[in-house]
């Protein structure tokens, strides 16, 4: 089996081969992937800011080019781009599929956005005086990224920091190497020039920190869990650096005694459980007034007995394996937390036998739990969602604010009145109105708020404020 080499200024280097497990079935090596050195790190941030001067003077037409034959060629190959990242993550084939597209669209979203770079002309306070805005590249940028969207996240980080003229050192998660070669690789091939986008895989302890201990880093943008988060977030402190966060998330879904009840099951059982419940945007805190509890809990039951958990790659399954055995563990311990905390488990939460080893976990859902419980303040990243009574919609809001995260939130209603009042009132930076939490659009904002996030907003053409720095220039004829 070929060994997939990191890439640095423009060259694939070689390192310690490492199988890439299917968490579908552990006896399947889904490919060699090599682990980088912090001289690795040293070397791929040499290249990249030696990259940077002409990159970032580079003509828009020639940026345009290289992200839309690279969105062109992920968009061609989505079926086996999908079945890869589904093989090594563990979501079902369609769920990797749609990721990979997603990943194509944001390419050619920002394609675009290289034809539509803009600044301002402003009169001065002083007559004869031009003033202009300009928004230029940070330079070179760190991205790091997590294991449950291995090409999307990638995507949307990737995608932005070269559109507006950054070079790029990428660390992905060392769970799934599989999709973030295949991506680095499509770049690479598409014309970037050696040095811009460099690929050093491997474990967050070593590649990771030498990341954040560099000096020559303009910029990380980090996606992961909130105890990494703030280690960037100090290293970053420490070297005057900008830096993006996008942490964990603890997101409630409201149900109101006027809500359609089909809609609000759907809703719910998508935002808790599906892609296994490892989304940061995946609700765990299911909070229905207590006028439709008991008939909601009855139904949400009946439809998870409907789920089918299995291998990814399997046409019927609907929820494939957890991504390895130390998230099997945690997802696990957190079920019986919640068992001793006094919840009451209502359904699931078994180990299960399929035809192939792997990691597979039965979805489970806690009744009676209160907001104080462990399972409904810390992020547990698995299918385990916990449903709270509350009296009625006021009860719900304050119930829903009260967490230390705040990204993504949503309510089933068919009140305007309540729907209106709940977008403007939920403490999060994503709301949704009879959706799942996790459903989220390529060319809008992405991130959240309090402990869920920090920095400039993901995605779109907010993008633009974490990989550029604005310029105000004076100029007296």
């Amino acid at each position: 089996m070929a060994l997939h080499q990191n890439l640095i200024g423009g060259a694939w280097a070689g390192g310690d081969a490492v199988p890439n497990i299917n968490p579908s079935d552990t006896n399947e090596v889904v490919g060699e992937y090599a682990r980088g050195t912090a001289d690795d790190v040293k070397a791929a941030i040499a290249a990249a800011k030696a990259a940077f001067p002409a990159w970032s003077r580079s003509g828009i037409l020639e940026r345009h080019a290289v992200l839309k034959k690279a969105a062109d060629e992920i968009m061609a190959r989505k079926d086996e781009l999908g079945a890869l990242l589904s093989r090594e993550e563990g979501k079902t084939l369609p769920e990797g599929t749609g990721e990979v597209i997603r990943a194509a669209q944001i390419f050619d979203f920002f394609a675009g956005e290289t034809l539509r770079l803009t600044g301002e002309t402003v009169p001065s306070a002083r007559p004869g005086i031009g003033v202009e805005i300009t928004r230029e590249p940070l330079g070179v940028i760190g991205v790091i990224t997590p294991w449950n969207f291995p090409i999307a996240i990638p995507a949307w980080k990737i995608a932005p920091a070269l559109c507006y003229g950054n070079t790029v050192v990428f660390k992905p998660a060392d769970l799934v190497p599989g999709s973030a070669w295949a991506l680095v690789d499509i770049l690479h091939r598409a014309g970037l020039p050696a040095g811009v986008l460099n690929l050093v895989m491997g474990k967050g302890s070593i590649v990771g920190q030498a990341m954040l201990e560099s000096p020559d880093l303009a910029g990380i943008t980090f996606t992961g869990s909130t105890g990494t988060g703030k280690r960037v977030a100090l290293s970053s402190i420490e070297h005057n650096r900008k830096f993006q966060l996008e942490m964990g998330g603890k997101n409630p879904f409201v149900v109101l005694d006027d809500a359609d009840l089909g809609v609000a099951v759907e809703a719910a059982a998508n935002s808790g459980f599906f892609a296994t419940g490892q989304r940061c945007t995946a609700s765990s805190r299911i909070i229905v007034t207590e006028g439709i509890h008991d008939r909601f809990v009855a139904a949400l039951t009946e439809r998870l007995a409907k789920v089918t958990v299995g291998h990814a790659m399997e046409k019927d399954t609907h929820v494939g394996p957890v991504v390895d055995r130390n998230q099997l563990r945690q997802d696990t311990d957190y079920i019986e937390i919640g068992k001793q905390e006094g919840a009451r488990l209502a359904f699931g939460g078994a180990l299960l036998d399929r035809p192939t080893p792997g990691f597979y976990l039965q979805p489970a859902l806690f009744t009676e739990a209160t907001n104080q419980m462990r399972i409904a303040r810390e992020e547990i990243f698995g299918p385990v969602a916990a449903v709270i009574r509350v009296k009625d919609y006021d009860e719900a809001l304050a119930t829903a604010n009260d967490t230390p995260f705040g990204l993504s939130s949503g309510i089933a209603t068919t009140s305007l009145k309540y729907a209106t009042h709940f977008k403007r009132n939920s403490e999060a930076g994503m709301v949704m109105v009879n959706l799942p939490t996790a459903g989220v659009d390529f060319h809008v904002p992405f991130g959240g708020r309090k402990g869920s996030s920090f920095g400039p907003r993901e995605q779109g053409r907010y993008a633009n404020e974490f990989f550029t720095t604005v310029k105000t220039a004076y100029t007296l004829p």
